[in-house]
């Protein structure tokens, strides 16, 4: 028992490292916000655009979403790192990660979305144009609040699982939790840093993945 406290408890390597996990803490969670709001929004605004029915924007619109669901996050992270500088764009590790997780966030969210919005029936939208309003009042007022009230429980986990991702920049030199126990477990030869970091997502994300369920049942089509 002593050698695997010492080797992934140990509590000179836990009190060295602490500040620099705490820190990485910091900003998985100021990443998986940004990323959050951002791509969930442009989905959401994507979602919206599309019911407009303008066909080359449409096609745009679908050729976005399902390249962003068909590639790996990791895979256009290093594209964009590496890449870009080539052609003059530099962008810092952060702000690639978030563009990207973003981007890829918001081709499920406006997938998600969509689906909610063609679940509307026809006679809801002449309805709505029916009493006045024009097609744009109808899609804030009528289809949008069911559209997104059917896309929540699909939606959440999603959110979940690409915030999770910002552990890939780790691999762009992004000190977040990842990247921060990674650097403390070169430095210190020990697996103690890891041990820190699996702690540390539990504690930014466990909570997270408990309000996603409460969200998804608050949400469920039968309430």
């Amino acid at each position: 028992m002593e050698p695997f406290l010492a080797t992934f408890f140990n509590p000179v390597t836990i009190a060295a490292y602490t500040p620099a996990v705490l820190e990485g803490m910091k900003v998985t969670l100021m990443l998986a916000l940004a990323v959050t709001l951002a791509g969930t929004l442009l989905g959401l605004a994507l979602a919206m655009l599309r019911t407009y029915r303008m066909r080359a924007v449409n096609l745009l619109i679908v050729g976005f979403a399902d390249i962003g669901r068909a590639l790996p996050p990791l895979v256009v992270i290093l594209l964009f790192y590496f890449g870009l500088p080539g052609v003059g764009i530099r962008l810092s590790g952060p702000m690639v990660v978030f563009l990207v997780l973003a981007l890829t966030l918001a081709a499920f969210a406006e997938e998600a979305f969509w689906a909610g919005f063609t679940s509307i029936t026809r006679g809801q939208w002449e309805a709505g144009m029916a009493t006045g309003l024009s097609f744009s009042g109808t899609l804030l007022h009528i289809a949008l609040p069911q559209a997104v009230r059917l896309a929540v429980p699909p939606l959440v986990n999603r959110i979940l699982a690409i915030s999770k991702m910002t552990a890939l920049g780790s691999v762009v030199g992004v000190q977040e939790i990842l990247g921060a126990a990674s650097a403390a477990q070169s430095l210190s030869g020990s697996a103690t840093p890891l041990t820190m970091a699996a702690v540390a997502y539990l504690a930014v994300f466990l909570p997270v993945a408990v309000l996603a369920r409460v969200v998804e049942r608050r949400f469920a089509w039968k309430n």
